[in-house]
């Protein structure tokens, strides 16, 4: 039974008719997905919080992993991504992303994404990152894969004045016709009108690819955007979400300090994979002795990795040592991160890089079927809002950017396949506003300042090391935050996204205090072994009637190959 935030009555509604899909998102999977559905003649409206360019695309540097060189094929692909998701991978999506990714970064390429090439012979740059036992990461500008991604993309979206676009516009919740289907969505556009102000898009099909939730934490890789307002508003409608303790924590991220808030500079993966080392304060290299790949290790070993020598020698970070690259290698390679770390006094080229672990990348999400179907009717999620099953406990280098156009592409197929078969109707949506039979409908909302608490609590509790009693204690500051009276705000953009950072570190404290084992980017420090007996199994989430999160066991999943790292 669907819940809401607490808003007015939509006053104004777009477009005049149904547009056949609402895509919210305008990150590579938005794009993709609103381009394709383009492509079959759909009608599309483009909502975005910000403005088209931002989002946590343009800030992706690696670049996008796919079997692309002949040395390389798709089951190689497959066998790294199956290692890296520690046994919880949906084989057969793996296999379709591994499969169908390298014609999809050709369409990409075909658009006009630009990637390094040879000087000489005019083939791709392939790189190697964690994870992967193949080059197989092309990248563009050095390590500016993301903002090359997102230019191609949006400069094929404005050839074509057919979708309506919607900027600053906060997605608030799913409208829903008579039978329970998605209708379209309600939205606040910022900066325009009332503070309160509601607005409504109708369409026949929803597609949420509105990125992950990385302000839950203090410290964090993700944009200011980054506030889970998709999975919040998928869970409200009633759709399961997935797998959500499996937040991936980055190993490598500039280390400003112990106050350090907000957005952190990423070290890309990529560094280590040119031939970075980790070393620690006294200048001592440690991941050799603790994995057979070393510093290129999947992620979630890293950060382990980084995390117990942190503990063991009780520093604050580790370090990056890419001295022996040389100021030719860091400004033709790395120019980003060699700014960004210039910016804060650091010069790459003579200095060790100061890094820590910070949170990343969630590799759950909405859960969804291999066509980005979720459990409500019409609505479908992809890119890092999805639980595809592709990333499993752990997310592979350079997975995401390939998942966003895999599986954004399955969806606009699926929506036009479906509309063509008359199974996705123009519809009215139902009144909007909460059942009032319903014992407690409405979300509440907390003002601006709780947001700092609440981003402490999990990073304290929920972060890189877990344990039951850290995450009781960041599931009681979460309930006091929601209990208080006195914490009760008005409706408004900041009030409305410090609900869904809330309603979203609920229900990653709740699963993953269910989940007792490490695996993956899960690492629960009282349950420090994995358990195949028990844990080989998705946690689905979902919203009672009452509003609390009720954490569900999945089927166990089939066994897989044992591979060796």
């Amino acid at each position: 039974m669907p819940h809401r935030l607490p808003a007015r009555e939509p006053a104004w509604a777009t477009p005049a008719r149904p547009a056949d899909a609402v895509v919210i998102g305008s990150g590579v999977a938005g794009l993709t997905a609103a381009l394709r559905a383009r492509a079959h003649g759909l009608r599309v409206v483009l909502l975005t919080k910000d403005t088209l360019g931002e989002g946590s695309t343009r800030w992706a540097q690696g670049g996008i992993a796919a079997a692309l060189d002949l040395a390389d094929s798709p089951a190689q692909h497959l066998r790294d991504t199956l290692v890296a998701g520690a046994g919880l991978c949906d084989r057969e999506a793996v296999e379709a992303l591994a499969a169908e990714g390298p014609a999809a970064v050709r369409r990409l390429i075909a658009a006009g994404a630009e990637f390094d090439r040879d000087p000489d012979s005019g083939e791709l740059l392939l790189t190697r990152e964690g994870g992967h036992l193949r080059r197989r990461i092309i990248h563009a500008g050095g390590d500016a894969t993301g903002a090359e991604v997102s230019r191609a993309l949006l400069a094929a979206l404005a050839a074509d004045p057919d979708v309506e676009i919607i900027e600053h516009a906060l997605a608030l919740d799913l409208l829903t016709d008579a039978s329970g289907r998605a209708a379209g969505v309600t939205l606040h556009v910022m900066g325009e009108g009332e503070h309160d102000g509601v607005g409504a898009v109708h369409a026949r099909a929803v597609v949420l690819a509105t990125g992950g939730l990385g302000q839950v934490f203090a410290a964090t890789t993700n944009p200011d955007v980054s506030t889970g307002d998709g999975l919040a508003l998928a869970l409200r409608a009633g759709a399961h979400l997935a797998d959500l303790e499996f937040v991936q924590f980055h190993p490598t991220v500039l280390y400003l300090g112990p106050e350090a808030r907000g957005r952190q500079p990423l070290i890309s993966e990529a560094v280590r994979g040119e031939g970075a080392h980790l070393v620690d304060r006294d200048g001592v290299r440690f991941m050799t002795d603790r994995h057979p790949l070393g510093e290129l290790a999947p992620r979630d070993i890293v950060a382990k990795g980084i995390m117990s020598r942190m503990l063991e020698t009780g520093a604050d970070c580790a370090y990056l040592d890419a001295r022996h690259f040389g100021a030719e290698m860091w400004e033709h390679r790395f120019p980003t991160i060699l700014a960004a770390c210039r910016a804060h006094g650091i010069d790459p080229v003579t200095d060790l890089i100061p890094v820590t672990p910070a949170a990343h990348h969630l590799s759950g999400g909405i859960r969804t079927d291999r066509r980005g179907r979720t459990t409500v009717p019409g609505l479908y999620a992809c890119g890092e809002a999805a639980c595809t099953g592709v990333h499993g406990a752990n997310r592979l280098a350079s997975n995401s950017l390939l998942e966003g156009l895999v599986f954004a592409e399955r969806i606009a197929d699926d929506v036009a396949e479906r509309i063509a078969a008359g199974e996705l109707p123009e519809t009215a949506p139902a009144p909007f506003g909460p059942d009032p039979t319903m014992p407690s409908p409405l979300q509440p909302l907390l003002p601006d300042g709780a947001r700092d608490t609440l981003q402490r609590a999990m990073s304290a509790g929920a972060g890189v090391v877990r344990t039951e009693r850290s995450l009781a204690e960041a599931a009681a500051i979460l309930a006091g935050l929601a209990a208080e009276p006195s914490k009760r705000a008005e409706p408004s953009q900041e009030t409305w996204e410090n609900a869904n950072l809330h309603l979203v570190a609920r229900a990653l404290v709740e699963a993953a205090r269910v989940r007792r084992e490490t695996r993956g980017c899960h690492w629960r420090e009282d349950h420090p072994e994995r358990d195949d007996a028990q844990g080989r199994r998705r946690l689905l989430l979902t919203l009672d009637e009452a509003g609390a999160i009720a954490v569900r066991p999945g089927p166990p999943l089939p066994p897989e190959p044992r591979y060796q790292a």
